[in-house]
């Protein structure tokens, strides 16, 4: 069992990078030029495929959670656990490629609007979830508070993506009444990055809860 799952894992992996060359290959030597940013636009692509897959990744630590308090089963500790760490790195992704395309089109790195102000709230409300782990050294209190927080702080995410429609902000808006206002090209090279970047998440997740559950087993025997 332990050597197909590893071989699912190969295959996905396998999945993901093609994946990832193809998305790299179009989006810097394919889709068009923007018009008034020019090739720094390309970023675009990056940007919102990371924030997407933090967004999901979040999600699914929110269900983790969730399953947990209802369960009392670790391995959706695990779950939890291990997706919102990958979610993490990927909102990191998106706030930073966010202030590079910020500082091109407003001249400035950061600015208080809406989007990001809640992107700096949400990201500390997880990097604070992951440091209250470290904190606790029983692992059913550990599983217990951390599934509290992570349900509460997932507040966090739905207002994060709803603060450019509910506030006026600078941040611009590409899906607006039922539309876009993306190219066909650059609409397609858009999906198929964000495609790419949560096959990428599929991997990293399957491939993080494969140590995950390795280093339980490691601390059990430690025990006996």
């Amino acid at each position: 069992m332990g050597r197909k799952r590893i071989g699912s894992l190969n295959v996905l992996w396998a999945f993901s990078a093609i994946a990832m060359g193809v998305a790299l290959f179009v989006v810097f030597l394919v889709v068009p030029r923007e018009a008034v940013m020019g090739d720094l636009q390309r970023i675009f692509y990056f940007h919102v495929s990371s924030a997407w897959v933090g967004y999901l990744a979040l999600l699914v630590g929110f269900v983790g959670s969730l399953l947990f308090l209802l369960r009392q089963e670790l391995r959706w500790d695990r779950l939890a656990f291990c997706s919102v760490e990958i979610g993490l790195v990927f909102m990191t992704g998106a706030i930073i490629t966010g202030s590079i395309w910020a500082k091109a089109s407003w001249g400035v790195w950061w600015t208080w609007e809406p989007r990001l102000t809640t992107s700096a709230v949400l990201w500390t409300i997880y990097a604070s979830y992951l440091t209250l782990r470290r904190a606790l050294d029983d692992r059913g209190r550990r599983a217990r508070v951390a599934a509290v927080y992570s349900v509460l702080g997932f507040i966090s995410v739905p207002i994060n993506f709803m603060a450019i429609r509910w506030w006026r902000t600078v941040h611009p808006l590409v899906f607006e009444g039922g539309g876009s206002n993306l190219t066909p090209a650059m609409l397609a090279t858009l999906i198929f990055s964000v495609v790419t970047f949560t096959l990428l998440f599929a991997a990293l997740l399957s491939y993080r809860l494969r140590l995950e559950h390795l280093g339980a087993r490691v601390q059990q025997l430690k025990r006996y």
